[in-house]
């Protein structure tokens, strides 16, 4: 029932999001917790969906799709009052996050703007993904079905999760592809989605390196050496930061 013990739960919900707020957002750091509550709408909205989803656990009609609906109206961040959400989730602007119905989100979460955790389908039953605990998930990326993505993962901006996702991994590209850093599980959360790995030109650089060893071999094989048709240039020089400026 929806009384004090829930009462009391969202409260505590309540102070490990302003938590969560406070120590992933470097503009949050200097400012007190009363005007993260007031001015951070991806607070709000979990605040919303708290009570919503505490109203639909016990069967109240009509009400928490309300609340959900005034939620997304205000902040313009979608979550179905049966979103199961763990403790310490951290929107970050939060302009065009969607979650779905059958979503499960584990504990210490952050979501960029734009992040979709969608179905697939029209059946009914578990069609939403389940986003364990520790993971970071880019600006615009979408996780469609009911996928699995293991804890302490990143997903990059703008991916598109299709497959489940193996622990400490990082995920890029469209479709998306795990991949590891350095061997060693990603840190987070962080933005620095810069630094991510690219398979497609990793698989582009590995193609242009074979081209250039077959030439160097028809080269010594006819003594003709192959005539550059165009000219190609790096966007950067190798090691260069590409956030650098």
């Amino acid at each position: 029932m929806f009384g004090l013990r829930t009462f009391t739960r969202v409260a505590r919900e309540l102070r490990q999001d302003l938590t969560a707020a406070q120590e992933r957002d470097p503009a949050a750091r200097d400012i007190g917790r009363w005007e993260i509550l007031l001015t951070y709408p991806g607070v709000h909205a979990l605040l919303t969906h708290r009570v919503a989803h505490a109203l639909h656990a016990a069967g109240v009609p009509v009400m928490p799709r309300a609340l959900a609906y005034f939620a997304r109206m205000a902040t313009n961040i979608e979550i179905h009052p049966a979103a199961e959400i763990g403790k310490a989730l951290f929107i970050d602007h939060g302009t065009g996050v969607v979650i779905g119905e059958t979503s499960e989100i584990g504990d210490n979460v952050t979501l960029y703007q734009g992040v979709t955790l969608g179905g697939t389908g029209f059946a009914r039953g578990k069609r939403h993904p389940t986003v364990e605990s520790d993971v970071v998930v880019g600006s615009g990326a979408k996780l469609l079905g009911a996928i699995r993505v293991g804890h302490c993962s990143k997903i990059g901006a703008n991916t598109v999760v299709i497959h489940d996702v193996p622990p400490n991994s990082t995920v890029v590209g469209n479709p998306g592809h795990p991949v590891r850093v350095s061997g060693r599980k990603p840190e987070g959360p962080d933005a620095d989605w810069a630094h991510l790995p690219d398979p497609v030109a990793d698989a582009i650089r590995a193609l242009s390196a074979r081209i250039r060893d077959l030439e160097q071999e028809l080269e010594q094989a006819t003594g003709r050496k192959p005539q550059q048709t165009a000219e190609v240039r790096p966007l950067r020089g190798a090691g260069q930061d590409p956030a650098g400026g």
